[in-house]
């Protein structure tokens, strides 16, 4: 059988082996698809593999040989999934590969914002350090964690890595999740989304993206939130009002917002998040940490093994 990587680059820039995948089909890999390329690079193969590129129903009907789509991410919304399934195609994705990455990225964004390490290392390469008359200097405030209240938002596999390691930081950890009380970790308490919001000094999100979720952060949710509240958003970028956040950054109603996402990346020039104050963005990166990628691979290899035996795993259609 034939299989087509239709957008192979963010996942691996030369470093990485599809060695594995190549032992049990035959792989045709590119590192980049437009929407015009995609019926013509895949009308021959059977098996199909995307991460962003876009497979929808005028696409899927031209492509009557397909009978395997797999999802280079855990969300499969990139695919038609009522197309796929009058088309009997299986459609996998590669679930908790990147749960212990996402987490540091939290983690590096809070500890950021917190310690200041970013502006005191740029303010060092323009020589503020040299130039002070005392050892150390401050220009900005520091925070410890310990002792802190961290708001968890959706304590699926991510937010669970993070709320564990949040506990490690003496943070006192609310969640807002679907699970009993009972069956949660020491150290994680749940609670409802307006005590969190109201109480948390920091708030990180970790909720699918759904209708009850888009612009879950929005001014009217922001206005209860303290002053010195941080946000951090690992999750989806429509979780929040990216104008609502900006505005106020701007207005100091909350004191920081760190992310890995936006409402539509890559990230449009005019975007008030970009310019806005005390806004740290990282361009959608926190699952692509080597290791996760790697993982990432392992999984889309097992997933088209065991289809290729008759047993789909990891499959998100019926």
């Amino acid at each position: 059988m034939k299989i087509v990587i239709l957008d192979a680059y963010t996942i691996d820039q030369g470093e990485l082996s599809w060695d594995e995948l190549r032992e049990i089909v035959d792989v045709d890999i590119y590192e980049r698809t437009s929407p015009e390329e995609v019926v013509e690079r895949c009308k021959g193969a059977e098996m199909v593999l995307t991460n962003k590129v876009v497979l929808d129903s005028s696409v899927l009907n031209m492509l009557p040989r397909l009978q395997y789509i797999g999802v280079l991410a855990t969300g499969y919304n990139v695919v038609d999934l009522e197309a796929a399934n009058r088309q009997n195609i299986v459609v996998t994705n590669i679930p908790a590969y990147s749960t212990e990455s996402v987490a540091q990225m939290v983690f590096s964004h809070l500890l950021n914002i917190v310690s200041r390490v970013a502006h005191y290392a740029h303010e060092n390469r323009k020589g503020k350090w040299s130039h002070s008359p005392d050892f150390c200097y401050l220009d900005h405030d520091l925070f410890e964690l310990n002792g802190k209240k961290m708001g968890i938002v959706g304590l699926g596999n991510t937010g669970m890595a993070t709320a564990r390691i949040a506990t490690g930081f003496g943070l006192q950890v609310l969640a807002f999740t679907s699970k009993d009380e009972d069956s949660l970790p020491y150290g994680i308490k749940k609670a409802d989304m307006d005590t969190i919001f109201e109480q948390c000094d920091i708030v990180s999100l970790h909720c699918p993206l759904s209708e009850s979720t888009h612009h879950l952060v929005n001014a009217k949710r922001i206005a209860t939130m303290k002053s010195s509240a941080i946000l951090i958003n690992t999750g989806r970028g429509p979780l929040v009002d990216d104008v609502a956040v900006a505005e106020a950054l701007n207005s100091n109603q909350i004191a920081a917002y760190g992310a890995d996402v936006l409402t539509q990346e890559p990230a449009l020039a005019d975007n008030p998040l970009l310019t806005a104050n005390h806004c740290f963005l990282t361009p959608h990166i926190a699952w692509a940490t080597k290791e996760a990628r790697m993982r990432l691979i392992k999984i889309c290899t097992e997933n088209v093994r065991a289809y290729l035996d008759g047993e789909p795993i990891n499959q998100v259609n019926e």
